[in-house]
């Protein structure tokens, strides 16, 4: 096996679907002080420069229900490009081990699949794998994601609006404990409504829409692991280990290496220091 060093490996995380950068700096700063290196990419349409609806910082949410989203021309080529920028920015380093949450497994994907010279390790935290199935809405809407809560998390009309949005900033009680229970629930209160007040309302439609192919002789040939969410309440532990299983099935010679954390969808808010330790521990990139 080829072990490299974690003080030679940098990790580059791609966020999922309303959140940003920021939300890997804890469990950067935890695999800092193992001696990794890490970048975090802000996806386009998200962080501090995305475009908001125009009500969604007034009084009263004008429009917020109807206004079309600025991110709707937005591609998942945009989004895997954005991808591929860091990563050739980071390739000095011995091995990049490339981490994906939830929706950014999609652009993540595209851009192992079209750079796989660039990354020497995927890691899947509770995210999209297209390996059986091309959308990410394949699984989002399959059976085994039934038990999934956020049904009424969404806003609007999707196709009119060119995003999935929802309502961070709610002044609804209970939209409110929805999204806490779909994404957080295991994060204490007072530190949740410091996430949700950092997330941005609209997903380009793009993101689980848009079909992402892999072949073989590209992604297939990257080692990759999955991180499942035990108690994920936004994608199901059932849904995961479908990913997981129609995708070994798809690339056969290649499987995932499997680990399993505790907890709710967004571990890098509830146990940031666990999930970097599993990050450590998997970031060996093989023969």
């Amino acid at each position: 096996m080829k072990n490299v060093p974690l003080t030679d490996t940098v990790f580059v995380f791609v966020h999922g679907a309303w959140h940003s950068s920021g939300q890997w700096a804890a469990t950067q700063r935890a695999l800092a002080g193992l001696g990794a290196a890490s970048v975090a990419v802000d996806m386009p349409g998200h962080g501090f420069d995305a475009p908001l609806p125009t009500g969604y910082l007034l009084p009263g949410q004008p429009g917020l229900l109807t206004e079309k989203s600025q991110l709707a021309t937005l591609t998942m080529d945009d989004c895997a490009g954005a991808v591929l920028s860091l990563l050739h920015q980071v390739r000095h380093h011995r091995s990049v081990v490339l981490v994906a949450h939830s929706a950014g497994g999609g652009p993540a994907s595209l851009a192992a699949e079209r750079a796989p010279e660039l990354v020497d390790r995927i890691v899947y935290v509770s995210a999209f794998v297209p390996g059986g199935r091309a959308r990410f809405f394949d699984y989002l809407g399959s059976p085994e994601n039934a038990t999934a809560l956020g049904q009424n998390l969404n806003l609007g009309d999707p196709e009119a609006l060119g995003a999935v949005r929802i309502n961070p900033l709610s002044p609804d009680a209970a939209y409110l404990a929805e999204l806490r229970e779909t994404h957080y629930h295991d994060t204490p209160l007072d530190r949740f409504d410091r996430w949700r007040s950092a997330l941005s309302p609209d997903l380009p439609l793009a993101i689980p829409t848009t079909p992402v192919t892999l072949t073989a002789t590209r992604w297939g040939r990257i080692p990759r692991t999955f991180l499942r969410c035990a108690e994920d309440r936004a994608l199901a532990p059932t849904a995961q280990d479908l990913m997981i299983a129609e995708a070994d099935r798809a690339f056969p010679a290649n499987p995932f290496t499997v680990h399993t954390l505790p907890g709710s969808h967004s571990p890098f808010a509830a146990r940031p220091g666990e999930l970097a330790a599993v990050l450590a521990s998997s970031a060996d990139i093989g023969p």
